[in-house]
């Protein structure tokens, strides 16, 4: 790895990023996020069959949107820790039967993350039964009450949590964000691709792939109920497609709106000239991305808990490429930018 004379003018990456994809990204997230609490309303004032079609389509619109922010996690979606009130999957079914039966919680808790958020909505709309009238019926029935408030309550969440962040980058912490350039611990480039590789490593490889599959189990056993999206079934793929093409983009400051190639990490790596056995450090990331990519295109079906249930060679191998990047993203490129891990590893990369 090469490249030692660093006077990058990093404020370009960071107000590239500010302007161009986080904050497009998070008012197009918030936009869906509030369709999504309009259609949560319009099913529970009318229960039926057409009304929870359209609340489905809705969830799954923001939910597809949120793997474009997910590893924003800088700035006012740290402070109320967003990633994990949004995201944190498997849900936790009988804690949420036992609020949603007794009418009392704090959805404020640290001990609620894993009983709101996307992954609680989906088993409120996809998975309390097996056909659609049967969960039309718990919004009918004697506890009809109780499911619509619960669901229109975590919905709410979602959307007072994301109007937060977008109200925060929009008003002074954009100009933070840019003007804190520098290359130490607490500067915003070094904090962000530390936020980057840690959900790359963690929420992405491990928790969309690695932990279902069982790579972290002994006994070979697998975990079909830890997919995101489990209860729908069939968007675990293009959840994590969207996710994947996401992160390919933000390392190459792909613009949101106009998905142009602007001032990324890319281009950052191509001016230290960082080489790794002999080709563009940039090249190489971008290539494992891709190399990701097509193998998951490949290989894998659209339900990942059919993939781990018939057999998970396939999902491990789709690991594997993920695994790669880890080393090139978390080792190489952070030694380049002479920039330190700030979160504890304990996966023995």
């Amino acid at each position: 790895i090469g490249g030692s004379s660093d006077s990058f003018n990093r404020k370009e990456i960071l107000a590239n990023w500010a302007d161009n994809y986080i904050i497009p990204a998070y008012e197009q997230y918030k936009i869906n996020v509030v369709a999504l609490e309009t259609a949560t309303t319009t099913f529970r004032t009318n229960p039926s069959e057409a009304n929870l079609a359209t609340l489905r389509t809705k969830w799954l619109e923001a939910y597809l949107e949120w793997q474009n922010v997910a590893f924003l996690e800088i700035g006012k979606a740290e402070e109320i820790e967003l990633l994990d009130y949004t995201n944190t999957f498997p849900t936790n079914t009988i804690d949420i039967e036992a609020r949603v039966s007794s009418g009392t919680y704090d959805l404020t808790s640290p001990i609620s993350k894993d009983e709101q958020g996307f992954p609680a909505i989906d088993y409120l709309i996809n998975g309390l039964d097996g056909t659609d009238a049967e969960i039309v019926a718990f919004y009918t029935g004697t506890d009809a009450d109780k499911y619509k408030k619960y669901l229109g309550d975590i919905t709410a969440k979602l959307v007072s949590n994301t109007t937060a962040v977008v109200a925060d980058w929009k008003g002074t912490y954009r100009n933070t964000f840019v003007d804190n350039s520098g290359n130490n611990v607490n500067s915003a480039l070094n904090k962000l691709i530390n936020d980057y590789v840690f959900y790359y490593e963690k929420h992405f490889r491990a928790g969309k792939i690695g932990i279902p599959a069982g790579k972290f189990a002994s006994a070979a056993t697998v975990f079909p109920d830890k997919i995101e999206g489990y209860y729908k079934g069939d968007i675990s793929k293009e959840l994590f497609d969207t996710g994947l093409n996401a992160m390919q983009d933000f390392f190459n400051g792909v613009t949101y709106v106009e998905a142009k190639d602007s001032t990324g990490l890319d281009d950052y790596l191509q001016y230290l000239n960082t080489i790794k056995s002999g080709t563009a450090l940039s090249t190489v990331i971008n290539n494992q991305f891709d190399a990701a990519r097509t193998t998951a295109n490949n290989k894998l079906s659209d339900d990942f808990a059919d993939e781990v249930n018939n057999s998970t060679v396939d999902m491990l191998t789709v690991y594997d490429e993920l695994q790669k990047n880890v080393v090139h993203l978390k080792v190489d490129m952070l030694q380049a930018f002479n920039v330190n891990i700030d979160y504890v590893d304990g996966d023995g990369d």
